[in-house]
């Protein structure tokens, strides 16, 4: 992991915390709501959107017109001081006597947009007019298993890469023991700049490299970029599977077919197996307004905790043990969740392999109303369980379609 040089670290408020000079989550999330103009009394939060919407004025017309940055602009160090604060535990303690990787979720989507109000930022404006919102969490990879209740957390990250009203930020977490601070995870994620009223795209301050290494940072998120476009174009939803994928549909149909009849409607479980349709769990969860957002929506980084510990809850019902995350894959924040849905949340195994575990995670808004679906959010998790696992197997075509969608891509090369 590239640590950068201390000087770049920048200091949010003047405040004390845990290390001299950074800040912590709490000054994170009230500097979001400073530079938006966001209330903290829910009651008010109609007219706090009310009075953003004089802010369109300050938009700019083209992205020229906006001053480029570097990504030294952008870099923040923020300290989450559990070793040193031990009152602030509790809210990130499991039961394991660990950190809940879910407050870790929220964390880093808090972080994601203030790095990137900071990267927007107009001296002479007190307010931003930018709604900066998480669009995609594109990759998260841990190197520890266990993240420690009782020691300092750091986290860092900067703007790595810009489009015209998007941008990419990484980010990464440390966590420190005996006096150094040690990897944890590194966290890719891509949001978007909308105006005051969050209805239309807002062009962002274009990015500078400054160095080689910047350069090959900046080419790594313009490669990013079309990796994403290529696998949504390429997505099982939109064309039909290869011939290689339908290979590998008609080898699970063959080892699920009972010899016995040889009849398409008489399927047999293969050994240590278990079929894909019993391998889900949903939860539900009313959406009030102390889970919202700056833009008085819900808040995506609790969007992602739930989808988690439904994903955790299901892996360690699949594995009959305790489940470790390894990594989050392809979160698209696809529709925006209001203040009072009902949130309904799928977990699904959709892919086994020796310890491996792939959850995939639906959630979808009911309208009472209307007695309508729709999806809000898709989330991808990898976790390792400490005992071998069955494997799943589908029955219909739209489980196999899923199943064909987390195979890792180099089993289908």
């Amino acid at each position: 992991m590239r640590k950068l040089p201390s000087v770049l670290a920048r200091t949010i408020t003047s405040g004390t915390s845990a290390s001299p000079g950074l800040p912590d989550m709490s000054e994170v999330r009230s500097k979001l709501r400073d530079i938006v103009g966001a209330s903290t009394n829910w009651r008010d939060h109609v007219q706090a959107m009310q009075e953003r919407k004089a802010l369109h004025t300050l938009l700019a017309k083209r992205q020229e017109d906006l001053p480029p940055r570097r990504m030294k602009d952008s870099y923040l160090e923020v300290i989450l001081p559990l070793g040193s604060q031990p009152e602030i535990r509790e809210k990130y303690l499991n039961v394991y006597n660990s950190v809940r990787f879910g407050r870790i979720l929220e964390d880093l989507d808090s972080l994601g947009v203030l790095i990137c109000y900071t990267h927007t930022k107009q001296e002479r404006q007190q307010r931003s007019p930018l709604s900066i919102v998480t669009a995609l969490v594109d990759k998260i990879n841990l190197c520890q298993k266990i993240i420690r209740p009782d020691c300092d957390i750091k986290f860092t990250g900067n703007v790595s890469w810009v489009g015209k009203t998007s941008m990419e930020v990484r980010m990464h977490m440390l966590q420190q023991h005996d006096g150094d601070y040690s990897p944890v995870l590194d966290a890719t994620f891509v949001m978007v700049a909308r105006d005051p009223e969050n209805k239309r795209p807002a062009f962002v301050n274009p990015l500078i490299p400054e160095s080689p290494e910047e350069e090959e940072i900046f080419k790594q998120g313009e490669l990013n970029k079309l990796k994403r476009i290529e696998f949504s174009t390429a997505s099982l939803l939109k064309m039909a599977p290869t011939a290689e994928e339908r290979n590998i549909v008609h080898d699970i149909f063959l080892n699920t077919l009972d010899t016995r009849t040889v009849s398409f409607r008489s399927r047999k479980l293969p050994p240590n197996s278990v079929w894909m349709e019993d391998a889900k769990l949903k939860g539900l969860q009313i959406c009030h307004p102390e889970e919202r957002n700056i833009f008085n929506r819900i808040f995506g980084g609790f969007l992602m905790r739930k989808a988690f510990e439904l994903g955790w809850a299901t892996a360690c019902s699949y594995g009959g043990s305790r489940p470790f995350i390894v990594s989050v894959d392809d979160i698209m924040f696809q529709k925006p969740v209001e203040v009072g849905s009902l949130l309904l949340l799928s977990g699904q195994v959709c892919y086994t392999e020796k310890n491996y575990i792939q959850i995939r995670v639906h959630s979808e808004v009911y309208n009472a109303n209307t007695k309508e679906h729709h999806t809000t959010n898709i989330f991808h998790f990898t976790f390792i369980s400490e005992n071998e696992v069955p494997q799943v197997v589908p029955k219909t075509y739209g489980e196999k379609r899923i199943i064909l969608a987390n195979i890792p891509r180099a089993d289908l090369a």
